[in-house]
């Protein structure tokens, strides 16, 4: 019989011969794999970043994924929202992901939330992820979604494209000294350029929301990262990166010491 009896404490062997690549790096290998095993993520947004992201956390074998999206399929989401399908056009969106994750990776769970998260629904399903991907598309979104993961003390991995353009920033809220979305952004208000007006390169979205799924790996198997606490801007056209420390905001109304109770 194998070493690796099917149990919580330790992987299958189908487990491990499926994630076989992962116990092979010494920062993974099998303690790290039933972490991610164990985990909830939680992935705000099905669309160009979702997309790839849920596609290689599902991959990874993260156990429990929660998908929450509102809109549904369209043709012109296929030039960059990999997950899709043809046959899915008209259909919602964390809906048509479940089948395809579940069908890439039977072993993980994936939960559809096919709504608008008010402000309960959110602290509800932000409190019960280890990991929040805000993979979402405008200003109001990420404001909440950061307010809601600095009060639940659940780390974010946040990622924004448009044209050539991406962004991406990790926000370990476990840590008491962790700057915040909204010190790096205190007044932010929603961009005129977006991927309806001004267009998408796919793997630009295609790149963000890959790093994302790194770093949610890298922040449940407790990997060290560079990019805690950390801006970085992607240009698609030279390849080159543009990285920026996030210092916390002592007057900061979300996190800093004088922050609002809500």
């Amino acid at each position: 019989m194998s070493q690796y009896q099917h149990s919580d404490q330790a992987l299958s062997d189908d487990e491990c011969l499926r994630y076989s690549r992962h116990l092979l790096l010494k920062d993974l290998g099998e303690a790290g794999q039933l972490k991610l095993k164990h985990a909830q993520v939680l992935v705000i947004g099905m669309g160009g970043l979702g997309a790839p992201a849920s596609l290689y956390l599902a991959a990874a074998g993260i156990g429990r994924l929660v998908l929450a999206d509102f809109d549904e399929v369209d043709s012109s989401n296929l030039q960059r929202q990999v997950l899709y399908r043809e046959d899915d056009i008209g259909q919602p969106k964390v809906q048509a992901a479940k089948q395809h994750l579940q069908g890439l990776n039977a072993n993980i769970q994936v939960r559809a939330v096919n709504r608008k998260m008010d402000e309960m629904l959110l602290a509800m399903e932000v409190a019960q992820a280890e990991v929040v991907l805000d993979c979402s598309d405008n200003i109001a979104t990420r404001y909440a979604v950061n307010q809601a993961c600095v009060k639940a003390k659940v780390p974010l991995v946040s990622g924004a494209a448009v044209a050539f353009d991406g962004q991406l920033m990790v926000f370990d809220f476990r840590k008491a000294e962790q700057g915040c979305y909204h010190c790096l952004f205190p007044n932010a208000s929603e961009q005129q350029l977006n991927c309806s007006n001004a267009g998408i390169l796919g793997p630009v979205v295609g790149t963000i929301g890959s790093l994302q799924a790194l770093e949610t790996i890298k922040l449940i198997a407790n990997i060290p990262s560079a990019q805690v606490g950390r801006f970085s801007s992607f240009d698609a056209h030279s390849l080159e990166w543009f990285h920026l420390k996030v210092n916390a905001d002592l007057t900061c109304p979300v996190c800093g010491t004088n922050k609002e109770t809500v």
